[in-house]
């Protein structure tokens, strides 16, 4: 019994740094400290949670608790289950790393793409309508020319990364074979 203990204790041990490396992982990508150490928890429960239990092991108002939750919803990295749990919702943790990937980064860069893409896409509209004008005198259509130019490149990029986005939301990534990953 005592061995049995001893096991466990390291066992949670073990647990914990695993999940604060995991939040600390998350705050490097931008995402609360906090919501990763809940993702954390929530890896390595074997049964769905409520907001209330989770509420027992973060120490979290119900309405931060509910804030970090949709967030983890929203990137892909949790579920909300159909069925519920005394009239609650149950919530689990997408538990393999390379779907959390796809799923957080995919949600991430297409907010990137499609903020960048609508400002850069405004822009050399003007920019183009600035440089036609006959209004517009050389020094002006000059620099407006240099950051059209700039624009039209930044675009490219964009468009490459629209292009890599929809590769890794249909785990189309032949570069990279993710069985041999998967079995090293």
């Amino acid at each position: 019994m005592e061995k049995q203990k001893e096991e466990s204790s390291v066992q949670n041990e073990l647990r914990e740094k695993v999940i604060d490396a995991i939040a600390q992982t998350m705050d490097l990508y931008g995402v609360n400290y906090s919501f990763g150490k809940l993702y954390g928890i929530m890896f390595f429960e074997e049964k769905p949670l409520t907001l209330e239990e989770m509420k027992g092991y973060m120490n979290m108002s119900k309405s931060n608790m509910s804030y970090a939750v949709r967030s983890l919803v929203d990137s892909g990295m949790v579920t909300q289950l159909e069925e519920k749990k005394d009239r609650k919702n149950q919530y689990v943790a997408e538990t393999d790393f390379f779907k959390t990937f796809r799923n957080f980064f995919t949600v991430k860069l297409q907010r990137e793409i499609d903020v960048m893409l609508t400002a850069i896409n405004e822009a050399i509209t003007t920019l183009s309508e600035i440089v036609l004008s006959e209004e517009t005198t050389e020094e002006e259509r000059q620099a407006c020319l240099k950051d059209l130019h700039k624009l039209k490149h930044s675009a490219k990029y964009y468009n490459w990364l629209q292009q890599f986005v929809e590769l890794l939301r249909n785990n189309d990534l032949s570069l990279f074979d993710l069985k041999k990953i998967e079995k090293s």
